[in-house]
């Protein structure tokens, strides 16, 4: 009687050009991968992140992931107005290239530099700063710009520092729906999105100060225009000082058109501390250079520790300003009693004299 054998076909009826099957049994690593593959297929897939992670696995993919081609397409892909040609000069000068950009800008500084004692500032301020800023929605890029800023003149160490990417006058077109509804205020805090990158040239350190998503979207109710605003909190130094934690604010304000699209009318920078004054432009180097300097966190900070954050400082501003009211409510009453007091007193000289 004949039987059917149930025994699987030989390898090489399962081997083509194309696939080969490894014996389960015999131990393989990374390295029998030709470093081609890695670079040209795996690597170039990966995000900054997981590229880092994937360099700490061995030395051989140190190497490999240590390429600057690979850190420069992240960089541009991550952010587009790295392509400018002054931005990439500069970034080419850090200590590894793209690399080191790249750990600069893509976490938020959490610590500031300690100069000693805390009301001491740095005396190694930078000559210019450079902006780099892209703004997304939906994944899509809307708009970006590289903006210089030079921070010697006696005007711009005095002045509020305000850092201004549009002209007055000057508007930049999007895809964004008209704000006919509210829902579209919705729409601008869930799918906007915004990198700001502060850039030393000549001390070669950057520093990212966008929360990345929104902290508030409002529609003004007379204009129609919406402000948009995206905040990081930094440390300052100074425990108790009113520039503890200085608030990095970042205004995007859209407004609309003929064609029922959206415009970009102004994205500016401003830094305020916890009394709600808006830093000059000396105090707001030196806030920017201590966060250029400090210790960075492992990763990018979620969207909601930032939210939070940003409500915290809100908080302790809010605290801030009710301690100050009752100071000065305190005063007050004290300066009315020695007021009555000194009448009083007064008054009884001249009818017992």
């Amino acid at each position: 009687m004949a039987t059917t054998s149930s025994a699987s076909p030989p390898l090489s009826a399962l081997s083509t050009p194309a696939i080969t099957i490894v014996d389960q049994n015999n131990a393989s690593t990374i390295s029998t991968v030709h470093q081609d593959i890695i670079e040209t297929h795996i690597f170039t897939r990966l995000d900054g992140p997981t590229l880092a992670s994937a360099s700490c696995a061995s030395t051989h993919l140190h190497a490999l992931a240590s390429q600057e081609n690979l850190w420069t397409n992240i960089c541009h892909s991550t952010w587009p107005s790295t392509t400018s040609s002054r931005v990439r000069h500069v970034i080419s000068n850090f200590h590894n290239g793209p690399r080191s950009f790249f750990s600069d800008a893509f976490p938020l500084a959490i610590e500031p530099v300690s100069f000693g004692n805390s009301s001491e500032n740095p005396t190694d301020l930078p000559s210019e700063i450079i902006s780099a800023v892209d703004i997304y929605y939906k994944k899509e890029l809307i708009f970006g710009k590289v903006v210089e800023t030079e921070t010697v003149s006696a005007w711009f160490k005095c002045s509020p520092f305000r850092v201004d990417l549009l002209d007055p006058k000057e508007a930049v077109s999007t895809r964004i729906p008209n704000p006919d509804k509210d829902d579209t205020c919705r729409y601008l805090e869930e799918d906007m999105e915004l990198s700001w990158i502060i850039i030393d040239p000549i001390g070669k350190r950057a520093m990212n100060l966008s929360s990345q998503r929104p902290v508030s979207v409002h529609r003004h109710w007379l204009s129609g225009e919406v402000q948009v605003k995206f905040a990081s909190v930094v440390g300052g130094g100074g425990i108790g000082a009113a520039t503890e934690l200085v608030q990095c604010g970042v205004v995007v304000t859209c407004g609309g058109s003929a064609k029922g699209e959206m415009h970009v009318r102004e994205v500016s920078l401003q830094l305020e501390d916890m009394d709600g004054m808006y830093l000059n432009g000396k105090e707001s180097l030196v806030m920017l250079t201590r966060g250029m300097a400090g210790k960075r966190g492992r990763g990018k900070k979620r969207e909601s520790e930032r939210k939070k954050e940003v409500e915290e400082f809100l908080e302790r501003k809010r605290e801030r300003k009710e301690r100050k009211m009752r100071r000065e409510g305190t005063l007050d009453t004290l300066c009315v009693a020695f007021g009555v007091s000194a009448f009083a007193s007064s008054l009884l000289f001249l009818l017992f004299r």
